[in-house]
């Protein structure tokens, strides 16, 4: 299993027709590298299970790989306080109402909802406390990392 592997919390999901949306806290806090590790995963296993669906590219990568399953595109949000933590919970979590699938977030299944709120542990169960020890140096790294690719995005404006 990946989070024995390669330790981290998952704090909130959604998984959505077009999107999905995680919170995770890897205890190495190399948060791009295990955001391709899962998209690794769970791409192999899309493709192996998702029968009628093609996810072939019109060219192989020069690298041999001839699928596609998820967007090049990463966006790695620093969340350092608690409030900030919430109110993505509740972003997160309102997905699927804004996108007209249910009347009520606790009536979709693919996000973390019931498991954070009624301790239901289908389909993945969530982790309550947030940080590891050692996360105040994370997350200044993180700030700084993610304050310079801001100011990357502006400069290309």
């Amino acid at each position: 299993m990946l989070k024995v592997e390669w330790p981290f919390k998952l704090i909130a999901y959604v998984l959505m027709p077009d999107h999905f949306h995680l919170i995770v806290n890897p205890k190495d806090g190399l948060i791009r590298e295990l955001a391709g590790k899962l998209k690794s995963l769970t791409a192999r296993r899309i493709i192996d299970e998702a029968k009628g669906f093609s996810f072939l590219k019109e060219k192989p990568e020069p690298d041999g790989s001839v699928h596609q399953v998820w967007q090049e595109s990463f966006k790695a949000v620093p969340l350092w306080s608690p409030w900030l933590i919430w109110q993505k919970i509740n972003y997160i979590h309102n997905n699927p109402i804004k996108a007209g699938l249910v009347r009520s977030a606790g009536d979709y299944r693919w996000s973390s909802f019931r498991s954070f709120y009624f301790g239901e542990h289908e389909p993945i169960e969530v982790d309550k406390k947030w940080w590891w020890e050692g996360d105040v140096q994370k997350l200044a790294k993180a700030s700084a990392e993610w304050s310079a690719e801001m100011a990357r995005e502006q400069n290309l404006k």
